[in-house]
């Protein structure tokens, strides 16, 4: 309980920090600016996550100034804007948004903004939360397909935004999605060849829906969607029966929640933790996961490693 209570404090700690980044990006400076100065200005777009602002960074270069409004490291389903937060989106030119009933605080953050809120995964075809057909599964980007989708929309929105970068912003687009491809032949190779005993993959989270369909594994997972709450005792019992009956040798947990639960399932399966994921979030400059490219080449080695006892 206390350690729970640690880590929300550390956590709205962080995000006070982050108020004061967005605070200060989106200028709250009451100097008035010249004409000159005017013409000059990068457009200022927030992401409601950092892996949107990433991709939106690649595509964007330097004529675009993007900033994310949940921090690095932060759980983005549970997430609680502070109204220093709304004051810095109100002064966003474009906010770009996951959907899929992602950011269910967005709604409420931008209104007070006159800038339009584009949601990035428009055309990818949904997945649903398994066991409920009415609500999809919002981690389409962990899908370097449906990843590609994201950078076009954010492509398309640049372009509409400051038409004068035209050429550059679809340049910077066809080049990350060439990394991109890159990063998933690698990707799926070190997944496809996974022993057909081993394709399974049981992590906290129902994550990983979109990238276990691409490399045709099987998924299991304690809770489908994160929350403050407590993982229930038929949930964990749930995932141990799973891993029993598939003989999983590995589990895993994703970097924003508590791995608590998943230990419990390890420990009564003889399943070996395989290590950390990285899904809703990436890590600061240094760690595991700067980049979008680097969470799912770190996620891959690590479900490989991991499922084949190579660590």
């Amino acid at each position: 309980m206390l350690k729970n209570i640690s880590r929300r404090f550390a956590m709205r700690a962080v995000s006070a920090l982050a108020v004061l980044s967005l605070a200060t990006a989106c200028g709250t400076a009451s100097t008035e600016p010249t004409k000159q100065a005017d013409s000059d200005k990068k457009p200022v777009v927030l992401t409601s996550f950092s892996i949107l602002e990433d991709m939106a960074s690649n595509v964007g270069g330097e004529y675009v100034e993007v900033h994310s409004i949940v921090p690095r490291g932060y759980e983005i389903h549970e997430f609680e804007p502070t109204p220093e937060q709304a004051n810095a989106v109100a002064k966003a030119d474009l906010i770009l948004s996951n959907g899929l009933g992602l950011e269910h605080w967005l709604e409420k953050l931008t209104q007070r903004s006159k800038a339009p809120t584009v949601v990035v995964s428009e055309g990818v075809e949904p997945m649903p939360i398994e066991g409920d057909a009415n609500h999809p599964n919002p981690h389409a980007w962990m899908s370097p397909d449906a990843s590609m989708v994201y950078v076009d929309n954010i492509k398309t929105q640049f372009v509409k935004l400051d038409p004068k970068h035209k050429d550059e912003y679809e340049k910077n687009a066809e080049e990350y999605k060439k990394k991109i491809s890159s990063v998933k032949e690698g990707l799926m190779a070190k997944l496809g060849s996974l022993p057909e005993k081993h394709r399974a993959l049981v992590s906290c989270e129902g994550a990983f829906s979109y990238l276990t369909r691409d490399a045709k594994m099987t998924e299991y997972y304690i809770w489908p969607v994160n929350s403050d709450a407590e993982a229930t005792p038929q949930q964990i019992k749930n995932a141990i029966e799973n891993v029993k009956k598939d003989q999983v040798p590995a589990v895993f947990c994703e970097s924003t929640v508590t791995d608590k639960p998943m230990q419990k399932v390890a420990d009564a399966t003889g399943a070996r933790f395989g290590g950390v994921l990285y899904v809703d979030s990436l890590t600061p400059e240094g760690g595991e996961a700067p980049t979008f490219l680097d969470l799912l080449k770190h996620d891959a080695e690590t479900i490989a490693n991991g499922l084949t006892n190579n660590q």
